[in-house]
């Protein structure tokens, strides 16, 4: 064979090589990524037995479960988390999680900047491909079932939610609250009342408020505060209802028991550690920040809490309908925007800045 032909013959023969290794590497999976640090930002400290300490709580689980380093950077505030954010990236953090919907400008902008992926709350339009995930929560359908817990419970025919700021989390589950109250007994007045635009650690303004609510006729209280359900809870602790009796509570995202004097009557709780696992396992997997993550009762991640002040005639109630709810028969689809909420209920106030 000359070497002309054998030339060609090298040709053909790199250039099916090169074509097949292109078709192998297309078929092939992404690379995993590897996640060393897990990083969490709260604005309170993780001691609220609430929204704070349930999202520390499961990063720390998290990541001890995969054996990821845990980086917490809590009790942060309402402000600027630019530096705070800048300096967790410079030291190594693989995913930052922006636990305050006053974080989900700050941390993309930090996360494009040095690189690193971020999930954000309250901001769904912002998700992006490997960079930004959002995880904007409802946990709506156990709010219903406390709706219909405390429906069966009021003696005044009046119960209250109190709210410390309208942000789609709460507006779902006021709104589930509502329904689930409605649906029990229509009779029964929803007094509404928002301490202050963004008042989550307002614990002053939660008392005050939740007085006023209880002098207007209501004897369960449905929080949402972080911070401010402690001054819920004193109020419900130290005032009676209209009616003479004592005035029951019900808390959302953690388990307040511990405190409790014997005015919690449950609470709609959540559990993050699938959702953070979830968040974890797709960063790895480069499928972060492609799809939208969720709570739910048919796994448990909401559970309405049951307490020994719920009487077992109730509860059974209660659970009839949370079957339902999982197998399908019954759809509770999340209301976000305030508005709406608003028109829901019997009355609303908003309560002056003090």
């Amino acid at each position: 064979m000359t070497k002309t032909k054998w030339t060609k013959l090298a040709q053909v023969s790199m250039l099916a090589l090169t074509l097949c290794g292109v078709a192998a590497f297309a078929g092939a999976p992404a690379e995993a990524k590897d996640v060393k640090k897990l990083a969490i930002l709260t604005p309170e400290d993780p001691t609220d037995y609430g929204w704070n300490q349930q999202g520390f709580d499961a990063a720390k689980a998290v990541a001890e479960k995969m054996g990821i380093e845990f980086m917490p950077a809590t009790g942060l505030g309402y402000g600027d988390v630019h530096p705070t954010l800048r300096e967790l990236a410079d030291d190594g953090a693989s995913l930052m999680i922006a636990h305050a919907s006053g974080y989900n400008t700050a941390a993309p902008e930090i996360g494009a900047e040095k690189g690193v992926a971020v999930a954000i709350v309250d901001k769904p339009d912002a998700i992006k491909a490997g960079e930004v995930a959002d995880y904007t929560l409802s946990g709506h359908e156990g709010a219903y079932l406390a709706g219909i817990l405390a429906a069966k419970t009021s003696t005044t025919k009046s119960v209250g939610i109190v709210v410390s700021g309208e942000p789609p989390s709460w507006n779902s589950q006021s709104a589930a609250f509502a329904q689930g109250v409605k649906a029990t007994d229509p009779a029964v007045k929803i007094l509404y009342a928002v301490i202050g635009p963004a008042a989550y650690a307002d614990a002053a303004g939660g008392r005050r408020v939740t007085e006023s609510v209880i002098g207007a006729g209501a004897d369960v209280i449905f929080g949402q505060g972080d911070g401010a359900t402690f001054g819920m809870l004193q109020a419900v602790e130290t005032t009676k209802s209209t009616g003479g009796g004592n005035v029951w509570f019900i808390d959302v995202i953690g388990d307040k028991t511990a405190i409790d004097k014997g005015h919690l009557l449950s609470s709609v709780v959540w559990n993050l550690v699938p959702v953070y696992t979830a968040m974890v396992e797709d960063l790895k997997a480069d499928k972060f920040g492609t799809k939208a993550y969720s709570i739910q009762l048919s796994d448990d991640s909401v559970q309405l809490l049951k307490t020994k002040n719920i009487p077992d005639d109730v509860w059974a109630s209660v659970n009839d309908t949370r079957k339902q709810i999982v197998d399908g028969s019954l759809k509770i689809e999340p209301v976000w925007e305030a508005e709406k909420v608003r028109a829901l209920m019997s009355s609303v106030t908003d309560a002056p800045a003090q």
